[in-house]
């Protein structure tokens, strides 16, 4: 959803370029498209966007210049790839753009607060509350990148 999302407010964006990917740290869904529940979320919020899953691999430090992650496990595994101190430097989790949540420190015990919880498989109320706090990081990602 983070992808659709992102893609879809940056699409007019010149500078700076934003072009979006997306990829996992596990290989359980590699080829698929999106969870059927997460694509009609998205859809229904006016959102376009395609993709299939494919897993993040060291090679994207140097393909991008900002790496966003949802949780603390993708985070760790995206940390494990990094081939040095500047790469890990690019790894953000999206939420910690959310400006209702600036206060917290990735690396205080409140980290969870930054997560966004995997809808995968639960009601169609969890996937809107998570395209909200997608939503609501992506804007403030938005506004901490307009300012130079």
């Amino acid at each position: 959803m983070a992808a659709a999302v992102l893609s879809n407010r940056a699409a007019n964006w010149i500078k700076p370029k934003i072009i979006v990917d997306s990829s996992g740290t596990s290989a359980w869904h590699i080829g698929q498209g999106a969870h059927p529940t997460s694509q009609k979320t998205w859809e229904k919020a006016g959102y376009k966007y395609s993709h299939s899953a494919r897993d993040f691999k060291s090679n994207d430090f140097f393909e991008a210049d900002l790496i966003l992650v949802m949780d603390s496990q993708n985070f760790r595994k995206v940390i494990e790839l990094a081939p040095d101190n500047d790469s890990r430097g690019k790894v953000c989790y999206l939420r910690s753009f959310d400006p209702a949540l600036s206060h917290i420190d990735p690396a205080s015990a409140q980290f969870f607060a930054l997560e966004v919880p995997d809808p995968y498989n639960q009601s169609s109320e969890v996937y809107e509350e998570t395209l909200v706090m997608i939503e609501r990081a992506v804007d403030g990602l938005l506004q901490e990148l307009s300012h130079p």
